[in-house]
């Protein structure tokens, strides 16, 4: 078993939400035998999980519309959130029936594998008890406060996930203005940028960490493919139920 990496660059939310609810579907039913991170960036866009609740949406319909922001309501866990440009959005599909059918193992998993990869970038992150997500004081913990620098919501069928992270790498965090991040009331966004100031060692490298990361913490050689394979993956037949698995 392997982990499929692929890189999908700056993509409309409605078109990456269509493609891993395919792939979590093609996952489940034997049709891609291999978990999957898929990569991607998006244009502004506020989603609203399933546990959103009311007057964590601040903007209006109207001010999001200004300010050149979609909104999406969506299956996964959690609350409202922002994605943008600068923030390395992650949507693993993995089959947990491989690994441990378990969401909060899952989750934990899922934090670990970014407090790994942002150690490797000389940025010491933390689980806030109580939270789902990751934070951080900084490099010399000088502060006391911790603030929020990747937020997770995830969803799973037949023990498939799909859904993930949104890990500010570069991101405005003035559009966080617009919500109630993640429904925490006093929460701190934070950018890897900013926390590392000028040790800052790239996008690149950030996503590089990511990547190795989610390897060794799902315990899964990585090999990245091209969109082009995940094309052909999803337009390949389902395999017969003599022959595979099917959900």
């Amino acid at each position: 078993m392997k982990l499929l990496v692929v890189e999908l660059g700056l993509m409309a939310y409605g078109e990456a939400l269509d493609l891993q609810r395919s792939l979590a579907t093609a996952r489940i039913a034997g049709q891609v035998e291999d978990d999957v991170l898929l990569l991607v960036e998006h244009p502004p866009v506020v989603t609203l999980g399933r546990g959103t609740k009311p007057g964590h949406l601040v903007a209006s319909a109207a001010q999001l519309q200004a300010r050149g922001v979609e909104l999406f309501e969506v299956e996964r866990g959690g609350d409202v959130t922002f994605h943008g440009p600068g923030q390395l959005v992650g949507y693993p599909v993995i089959d947990l029936k491989e690994h441990r059918q378990d969401l909060h193992w899952y989750l934990r998993r899922v934090e670990e594998a970014i407090i790994q990869a942002l150690a490797t970038c000389g940025l010491p992150c933390v689980r806030n008890p109580g939270f789902t997500g990751v934070w951080t004081q900084g490099v010399a913990a000088e502060e006391s406060r911790l603030r929020k620098v990747a937020s997770i919501g995830v969803h799973a069928r037949d023990w498939v996930t799909w859904h993930g992270f949104a890990l500010n790498v570069t991101t405005d965090l003035s559009h966080f203005d617009l919500i109630v991040p993640c429904g925490i009331s006093d929460v701190t966004m934070t950018t890897v940028e900013r926390e590392l100031s000028d040790s800052f060692p790239g996008s690149d490298a950030v996503a590089r960490a990511v990547t190795e990361a989610f390897g060794r913490v799902f315990d899964r050689p990585i090999e990245h493919r091209p969109r082009s394979w995940l094309e052909q993956a999803l337009s390949a037949p389902a395999p017969s139920a003599d022959l595979g698995r099917t959900g």
